[in-house]
């Protein structure tokens, strides 16, 4: 396989965050799934903060389900320019970041 190009997306949520009465981070990666996305992985953090809201920590006892969670995933420009209108619907109130990549190994997109 040699070089190709692609696009990867990172969402910055918070576990709190819901879509429909459920876990909104679940809900994307279903809708992900359901529209053959190449893969997509949800990071759990320990610590951070999203929009102007105070720093959260896994170690504070009041952190209550509002720590930080970031969703990646790459696909070809087609592909993300589909299923992105879905993604800011659900995330409106959520930062969404693109940028181009390479894919040097792993998957063929």
């Amino acid at each position: 396989m040699g070089v190709s190009m692609a696009v990867q997306i990172t969402m910055y949520l918070n576990e709190a965050d819901q879509w429909q009465h459920r876990p909104l981070h679940l809900e994307i990666l279903n809708y992900l799934h359901k529209e053959n996305v190449a893969g997509a992985t949800v990071f759990h953090a320990v610590a951070g903060f999203t929009g102007r809201s105070r720093v959260k920590s896994s170690s504070l006892v009041d952190a209550g389900g509002k720590l930080p969670l970031v969703i990646i995933f790459v696909d070809t420009e087609e592909h993300v320019s589909r299923v992105l209108p879905k993604l800011r619907e659900m995330a409106s109130h959520r930062l969404i970041v693109r940028e181009n990549v390479l894919i040097e190994q792993g998957i063929d997109i």
